[in-house]
């Protein structure tokens, strides 16, 4: 049976605080136990007044001195509202934001008295209330902006190894700061200079970890469990709202210039990272998403920090490549090709592991020269086209002709890398059409190399490879049969008089719009051949005119 709003609202506005537990706990239970239905646009415009005036009610009921027991209940009320962005306005002032951060304990105080912390339960639920507000309402983020809510929740998250507080503290003290460093420019930079907050989340995620130091740049866990072995569930779920933040507040890290101690740190982060890339979580799907977050901090990273990348010592079962540990490399290019694999959603799944596989092997020789073993085998398939087939690089090649142009540009961006910016290798193992795209926004379409620097070691080509080559279709990066000549048995006047047939075709397009003939320029760039065939409909024009004369 529905309960009646406006009694619950009377009965709170009595003031009556057991009446009101009673009242308020029967309405929560209702709430998460009832199902939507379709009802009449008036009443549902009543019941919002309603519950606003509900939430209201709650909020000033909120500031007297209650049990716990009330407390929670009046913060599983507002909880439960706070969903409905209709009914924000109660929650969103800054009356309404203070109390709830009191009720947090995270309320930013210039006074250096500690405040008597409230329940741990009426903590957690007074976050979801916080969590739920700054996620919905503008006007929340803003209040919360302007407390400072989040030097509160820095100083909570510098006591994350203290066993007063319960995971569920935790993990909404790090959910609040997400939300906060989303959507909010501001409460960002403040977290990321003012709070020092790459250091202090970079700490936090070694201790949630359970993480002890065998060198610098190299970590193993504490507890001594084999690294195969899953990390525990609730550790995982905090590391990935850690992962997040960062991500948040380093998203320029690679854009600009870092100093030494700058730098220092990032290496110290991305020894952390690497550590979480090569750990399990509690499942294949949690894993899955636990590596993207990972890959897609480790792509804020400074370029010259990656290096950590390939610092670790090389152990019995790792994978060793000139000398160098390359389990986390190889452990990248897995998760890229099951992204590939799977095939959804490629520019936000897949882009993040393309881009920074590319700069890795753009930076470091060892990681290019594994990669291209891996991506870009010495060629021996001269049969089928690049783009055909199960293999890697077959993979790669048909992202190369994507219709979402970041991917696409990504993909052949990698490939081009791997192949040491060499146009002529590029095309080999592309083919000119798919390497067209990338050839022509970099302006090589007339040959050379990139701007990359690279040592000039010499392609090996296959025995299969250079039996092949004279017969490769360049275009098609195959062999091809070789098609009869069209013009064999023709006069010179009818292989003329099919020329300007073929002229006259790409006018037609042309003057119709339908495309616009391009050509290579001198600078390796396509440019407009408009004004050659404007200069070609003219001189045929003439040529007409003088046989009407004649």
């Amino acid at each position: 049976m529905k309960m009646d709003l406006n009694a619950i609202i009377e009965t709170v506005q009595t003031g009556d605080q057991d009446a009101a537990l009673t009242a308020l706990q029967a309405y929560n239970k209702e709430k998460c136990q009832c199902f939507t239905f379709d009802s009449d646009e008036r009443e549902e415009r009543q019941e919002e007044k309603s519950e606003e005036r509900l939430g209201e009610l709650v909020m000033a009921f909120l500031e007297r001195d209650l049990q716990p027991s009330c407390q929670l209940a009046c913060l599983e009320t507002i909880r439960i509202l706070s969903r409905d962005k209709s009914c924000l306005g109660p929650f969103s002032s800054r009356e309404a934001i203070q109390t709830l951060s009191r009720h947090a304990g995270i309320e930013h105080s210039e006074a250096s008295v500690t405040p008597e912390l409230p329940d741990v339960d009426v903590i957690v639920e007074a976050l979801k209330c916080l969590c739920n507000i700054v996620f919905n309402s503008p006007a929340g983020q803003e209040v919360g902006a302007q407390l400072r809510l989040i030097v509160g929740l820095t100083e909570r998250i510098k006591l994350c190894n203290d066993r007063h507080w319960t995971h569920e503290v935790r993990f909404f003290d790090l959910r609040l700061t997400f939300l906060f460093t989303a959507l909010r420019v501001d409460v960002r930079g403040q977290l990321a200079h003012e709070l020092r907050g790459v250091s202090l989340l970079a700490d936090a995620l070694d201790s949630t970890l359970g993480l002890r130091w065998l060198d610098t740049f190299e970590v193993a866990r504490a507890d001594g469990a084999d690294a195969a072995l899953p990390l525990p569930r609730q550790e995982t779920e905090r590391a990935m709202e850690i992962l997040k933040i960062l991500f948040n507040i380093t998203f320029d890290a690679n854009r600009r210039d870092v100093d030494e101690e700058e730098a220092a740190l990032y290496r110290h982060l991305g020894a952390i990272l690497r550590h979480c890339l090569m750990s399990k979580a509690d499942g294949d799907d949690r894993t899955e998403e636990f590596h993207s977050h990972t890959v897609n901090l480790l792509g804020n990273l400074p370029l010259m920090c990656l290096d950590v990348l390939l610092m670790p010592k090389v152990q019995q079962a790792s994978i060793e490549y000139m000398g160098v540990n390359m389990d986390a490399v190889n452990m990248l290019l897995d998760f890229m090709e099951r992204r590939l694999d799977r095939g959804h959603k490629p520019k936000e799944t897949l882009t993040p592991s393309l881009n920074l596989l590319t700069e890795s092997a753009r930076v470091h020789r060892e990681t290019r020269k594994f990669l291209r073993t891996r991506v870009l085998p010495p060629l021996r398939d001269v049969k089928n086209r690049p783009e055909v087939g199960n293999a890697l690089r077959n993979k790669l090649v048909r992202l190369m002709t994507h219709i979402d142009t970041d991917v696409k540009h990504c993909a052949a961006e990698f490939l081009f890398v791997l192949c040491k910016e060499s146009v002529s290798r590029f095309v080999k193992y592309t083919g000119y059409g798919n390497a067209a795209g990338l050839l022509a926004a970099r302006g090589l379409m007339g040959g050379g190399r990139g701007h990359g620097r690279y040592s000039e070691d010499e392609d090996t080509d296959t025995e299969e490879y250079r039996e092949a080559k004279p017969n490769i279709n360049p275009v098609t990066g195959r062999v091809e049969e070789k098609l009869p000549n069209p013009m064999e048995g023709m006069t010179e006047e009818q292989k003329e008089f099919e020329a300007m047939k073929l002229v006259n075709m790409f006018d037609k397009l042309s003057r119709d719009q339908v495309i616009q003939p391009m050509r290579v320029g001198t600078d390796g760039k396509l440019e407009s051949m408009e004004e050659d065939m404007s200069r070609i409909g003219q001189q045929r024009s003439s040529s007409n005119s003088d046989s009407d004369v004649d």
